[in-house]
């Protein structure tokens, strides 16, 4: 029986090695090209040392060198930790030193990190480059340029085995939003469900070619698009970063593609430079959004501007994807679906932790062979997260409909209670944006000493629009119950985002502590 995602994709290589698999700038690979990069790269690291369940980071932008990199040291019998290419010294510090991370594969940006963070990483052995280092290295650190230990793997005839089903495959960590971010543990039995499931979802096959612009270190762009095509065997035409202009001309000049996958800001950036220029891109067979919230008003416009509407779907780090809209049938703007073949979701009261009926808002819970194993080194944290029937608490609250479309509603964390009712942001900022003078707008709630909490919105005014607080909140009067009105508007030039274009609250909250009433908020 297969065991791994590694293995489909080396018997898919074995088997049709003149097939083209990637294409990266000016780089491309067929299946046997790319296989025989990852078995010389994992073999310069076992030549090098690495040992079985050792951690080696990938802190480094799209290319094929990351993908490289990732398949070999799978190949090696190591563990990949994905790093953010945004982070900086506070999270690298905490992130490579908390999974023990004995080599880093990074450019000459990430080097300048890293380089003076040596004397807190005294398991980080190795940086792995695929650009020179900024700075030069102590003696504590060996330089690896990614081409030398290719050169050395091609040397070497060091024996390689296939990962088990029950081996650690990825650490993916957390984002941190209420604390120090957590490894999570993806088994490559994990990897392989999960992708396994999205396939077959989405009728993903070997004639498949997916433009892939979402960053790699992220579970969408790794787990999903390069997860898929090499599963499938499909083509991809990898980018290093998403640039609206690019993708839009790929998307209307190449008729081979026929997936896209992207977060709600690339499809709002896709829109604009389509009314702006009038460029329009052919039919796809795929649309996909995730990572974020996709309004139902950006959902509408890109299917009057594109024919087409994108399915939703809905997943996190430490359980891959969960939902998703049906490939046929009714992609029901708002919503996310329903559960992935072979697993399960379901909704509960945050209180009881029983299901709640159609309609009712609890917290989201997710089973099935997708679900990671628990967080690196941290038991207590695992065992907050489960049930004893194996349930994972997601922390994302939601709702099933009547036809059972899952519709997310927000975090359970992010849940306001004032007055001592419940309310829910989500709902709010879905008003609020329906207004012409808004934006974008993120709902969150604030110490209150006679509430408890009150709603703050936070509102980015449409372009040229000079909008008024009072009509704002009177706006949300009318249409909500009087108690989830925001007690408090606040205008900001932009809201703080991370990679993939989810709001982060958490720096709106401490912007928020020392803004005063009534200000712009600072950017």
């Amino acid at each position: 029986m297969t065991s791994s995602l590694l293995e489909v994709f080396l018997d898919l290589a074995r088997a049709e090695p003149q097939r083209p698999l990637l294409t990266f700038e000016q780089e491309s690979f067929t299946r046997g090209e790319l296989a025989q990069s990852v078995t010389r790269f994992a073999r310069g690291l076992k030549h090098r040392g690495l040992q079985p369940g050792e951690r080696v980071a990938l802190f480094q932008e799209n290319s094929a060198a990351f993908v490289i990199a990732y398949l070999g040291v799978q190949a090696a019998g190591g563990v990949v930790v994905l790093v953010n290419t945004a982070y900086r010294q506070v999270e690298l510090a905490h992130i490579l030193a908390d999974a023990e991370v004995r080599a880093c594969v990074t450019g000459t940006a990430g080097s300048a990190e890293l380089v003076p963070l040596h004397e807190q990483l005294p398991a980080l052995q190795w940086l792995i480059t695929v650009e020179p280092p900024a700075l030069a290295l102590p003696t504590s650190l060996t330089e690896l340029p990614f081409a030398t230990l290719l050169a050395e793997g091609e040397a070497s005839q060091a024996a390689l085995s296939l990962p088990r089903a029950e081996d650690l495959a990825v650490l993916g960590y957390t984002s941190g939003t209420t604390g120090r971010s957590k490894g999570a543990m993806l088994l490559h039995r994990n990897l392989l469900a999960n992708v396994r499931a999205v396939a077959e979802a989405w009728r993903w096959t070997d004639a498949d070619r997916l433009l892939l612009t979402l960053p790699l270190f992220h579970t969408h762009g790794l787990m999903v698009g390069l997860h898929g095509t090499l599963f499938t065997g499909a083509t991809v035409d990898l980018r290093r970063r998403f640039v609206a202009s690019e993708a839009l001309a790929a998307l209307r000049d190449d008729a081979r593609l026929t997936l896209f996958f992207g977060v709600p800001t690339m499809y709002g950036r896709l829109l604009e430079e389509t009314r702006r220029t009038g460029v329009k891109p052919r039919r796809l067979r795929l649309w996909v959004s995730g990572s974020a919230p996709l309004s139902p008003q950006l959902c509408h416009d890109i299917e009057a501007e594109f024919g087409q509407r994108i399915l939703e779907r809905y997943g996190m780090t430490e359980t891959l994807m969960n939902t998703t809209h049906p490939y046929d049938g009714e992609r029901r703007p708002g919503t996310v679906g329903f559960a992935f073949p072979g697993q399960e979701a379901r909704v509960v009261d945050v209180r009881t932790r029983q299901p709640v009926a159609a309609d009712e808002t609890g917290e989201i819970e997710v089973r099935g062979p997708h679900v990671f194993a628990g967080y690196w080194r941290r038991p207590d944290a695992t065992t907050e997260s489960f049930d004893l029937a194996g349930w994972f608490r997601t922390g994302d609250l939601g709702a099933f409909d009547a036809d059972g479309y899952l519709r997310i509603t927000g975090r359970a964390r992010e849940l306001i209670i004032s007055g001592g009712f419940n309310i829910y942001p989500r709902e709010v900022e879905e008003v609020l944006a329906s207004h012409p003078s808004v934006a974008e707008v993120a709902v969150l709630g604030m110490p209150d000493a006679d509430f408890g909490e009150q709603v703050v919105a936070v509102v980015v005014p449409t372009a040229g629009v000079t909008p008024d607080a009072a009509v704002l909140v009177e706006w949300c009067r009318e249409r909500l119950a009087s108690f989830k009105k925001p007690r408090r508007v606040v205008f900001a030039q932009a809201l703080p985002r991370n990679a993939l274009g989810k709001v982060q609250k958490h720096v709106l909250r401490e912007r928020l502590g020392t803004a005063a009433r009534g200000d712009v908020l600072a950017s």
